[in-house]
């Protein structure tokens, strides 16, 4: 006789199953096209015609949920927790409806096949059991500090727990009846069947059977009742937000065109126009895990603000103000007020790179800022003076444009851009790097570098406008668009063609916000890196100094130039470079992004970022800390000096110590 199993063994009446599997099949659906309803409403009838299908969005998206790339970063225990019962659940699910396929289409389950497959679903059983124990350990017996502890964390891995015991117990009850030689293939319900005699197990099958199917179906039913709505959600939410970003702009600015031509109705909704599709359905992907917390350098410093509690917050704001009947979710957080404290969020982008579905929670932050700037609510007195001087004098820190040739040396040969000279490159000094003490001297050694390599370059001086970069940030995109006009304009008018920029900021805001081919950008470690690799600029004295280095977030997370700072400082004989423990892409924020420069008091936590990362930097016995952003350098100088390491610890621009090592001679 071949291996085989009767799929409906003792039990009567088996259109009942079908009935309640159609309802509950039927209730899941009704309740995820709520929730699509709802989006809809909070879209205000905007459409969006140009999410074209992408073939890296969707390998991105299948290897994250397949293989659980993300859960693994930085917590092992998290990952493996996660893919026994990812891969337990959904190995169970196919097995499921390969069974109704064999039932009811073709009977295929037979002979080695059946056994294959019975030995497939008592691995995927262990699997779902011990994951979900894991997952229970870890919340309540290790008690991870970023995890929460609602209701649902603790109901849903016991449900679990309980079906798959469930299932182990009735396949021990099925075999006892009637142990064949290849029921030992299910060996988990083989072992179980010596507990239970031929008549007792007749006697409880048939209701242990209909217990199993009902706590199956419940648990699909509370799929998008509870945070399980992940199952479904986070996959879209991956493949979205890795979708081309000139894609989603686009598509965004035909969003924002339509909803002008919403129903009168629909406008007096409470609105938030930069919530795209992709960004509502990543507030309800969001799984409450904590990673975003465990980064953000604002939490981290003891600041009363939280990437998760804003996501949460700005969630419990959509379905309040949108959803027809309540939010469909039994437990999670009710309550808007967690949206408060948008000026604390740096934009450091910690947080996206370490979300298990990619949410932008910074980007939510820029877009809750440009409302309270239009609404003139909520903005830091400091930062309206400093938005006030940007508008007045092209750059927040002084009240003059005359300040910003403040660093050119007295008798240098540095040209200035003309309809006549049109050097190979411009070099774009920036608001900070132009105008800060410190920060100037960023401008002196990268235009001695430049001379040295006989790169021709030029600068605009006083007509240099600001990029607009602090402007975007904080959310007043009217003067945004501003400076891009000035800027754009200045660069056509006089034919520049390639931007060389100190500050990340500069080199991030045009490569990314600025239309796309009308110049080539260059932060200046690039530019440098490829000056030493053609061999057009020479380093020969040797520099004995240990040195760390400190990534800065528009330089490293945002612009993902990790590499050329690094073979930079290596290419300089003597000097050791030693890592931090937090580098690359886990680099820590020294505070200074965000418009955090330019805020007051409100900020106040238990300690500054900078000081944080100075204090690591001082950890790895460095004489140098080395960055390569203006901002950088006067934040983590004056945290240097308030904890008292200027004496074993100097803050230098990689600029700064190149140009200590080019042999003087040929200057």
């Amino acid at each position: 006789m071949l291996p085989f199993r009767d799929t409906f063994f003792m039990i009567q009446n088996k259109w009942i199953f079908y009935l309640i599997s159609g309802l509950v099949v039927a209730f899941v659906v009704l309740v995820f096209f709520y929730y699509v309803a709802t989006w809809k409403k909070a879209l205000s009838g905007k459409t969006n015609t140009n999410k074209r299908p992408n073939i890296r969005s969707l390998f991105i998206a299948i290897k994250n949920v397949f293989l659980g790339i993300r859960i693994f970063k930085d917590d092992i225990l998290a990952g493996i927790m996660h893919f026994l019962i990812f891969w337990g659940f959904f190995a169970l699910l196919i097995g499921t409806i390969l069974l109704s396929i064999h039932e009811h289409i073709v009977k295929f389950l037979m002979g080695n096949i059946y056994i294959v497959f019975s030995v497939i679903m008592e691995i995927a059983g262990l699997f779902l059991i011990s994951g979900t124990v894991i997952a229970i350990f870890r919340r309540y017996i290790l008690k991870v500090k970023r995890l929460q502890s609602y209701t649902e964390d603790l109901l849903i891995p016991l449900f679990l727990i309980l079906i798959v015991s469930s299932g182990f117990l009735l396949e021990a009850l099925r075999i006892a009846q009637n142990p064949q030689r290849w029921e030992k293939w299910s060996f988990v319900g083989w072992y179980l069947k010596e507990l239970f005699g031929p008549g007792v197990s007749e006697g409880a099958y048939p209701y242990i059977w209909w217990f199993h199917a009902i706590l199956s179906l419940s648990f699909l039913l509370f799929i998008p009742l509870t945070k399980l709505a992940h199952t479904i959600l986070a996959p879209t939410s991956i493949y979205l937000q890795n979708l081309p970003k000139e894609d989603g702009d686009k598509a965004q600015m035909e969003e924002e065109d339509s909803a002008s031509e919403g129903s009168d109705k629909e406008a007096q909704l409470p609105q938030r126009p930069f919530l795209t599709l992709s960004h509502l359905i990543f507030l309800d992907a969001c799984m409450r895990c904590g990673r975003c917390v465990e980064v953000c350098p604002s939490t981290l410093a003891g600041e009363d603000y939280a990437p998760r509690d804003f996501v949460q917050g700005l969630r419990a704001w959509v379905w309040q103000s949108f959803s027809s009947h309540g939010d469909p979710r039994l437990f999670t957080e009710r309550s808007p007020d967690k949206m408060q404290r948008i000026w604390n969020c740096t934009t450091c982008r910690a947080c996206l790179e370490v979300c298990p579905v990619y949410g932008p929670t910074f980007e939510l932050v820029m877009g809750e800022r440009t409302l309270a700037i239009e609404e003139g609510t909520s903005v830091p007195d400091l930062l309206n003076q400093t938005l006030e001087r940007l508008y007045k004098y092209e750059n927040p820190w002084m009240s003059s444009k005359k300040e910003k040739l403040g660093w050119i040396e007295e008798g240098s040969s540095i040209g200035f851009i003309t309809k006549s000279f049109k050097p190979e490159f411009c070099y774009f000094v920036g608001c900070t790097t132009s105008v800060d003490p410190r920060a100037r001297g960023i401008a002196k050694a990268f235009s001695n570098i430049l001379r040295s390599s006989g790169l021709e370059f030029g600068i605009f001086g006083e007509k240099e406008p600001c990029c607009g970069d602090m402007a975007k940030r904080v959310g007043e995109l009217g003067l945004f668009e501003e400076k891009k006009m000035s800027c754009s304009d200045l660069f056509q008018s006089y034919g520049v063609k390639n931007v060389v920029t100190s500050s990340p900021h500069c080199y991030f805001n045009f490569k990314n916000e600025y239309p796309q081919g009308m110049f080539n950008v260059f932060h200046y470690t690039q530019l440098i890196h490829k000056l030493i690799k053609e061999r057009n600029l020479t380093i020969k004295k040797r520099l004995d100094f240990t040195v760390t280095y400190h990534d800065p977030c528009y330089l490293g997370r945002h612009s993902r130039i990790f590499n050329e700072p690094r073979e930079i400082i290596r290419s300089i004989p003597g000097i050791k470079l030693i890592e931090m423990t937090h580098n690359r892409e886990n680099s820590l924020c020294c505070g200074g992004g965000g418009g955090r420069m330019w805020q007051g008091n409100e900020l106040n936590g238990t300690e500054r970022m900078s000081e944080r990362r100075a204090k690591e930097a001082k950890e790895t016995g460095a004489d140098v800390v080395l960055t390569a952003c203006p901002l950088c350098l006067i934040m983590m100088e004056d945290a240097i000096k308030t904890l008292g390491y200027e004496k074993n610890l100097k803050v230098m621009d990689i600029n700064e110590l190149l140009k200590m090592a080019i042999d003087e001679e040929k200057r």
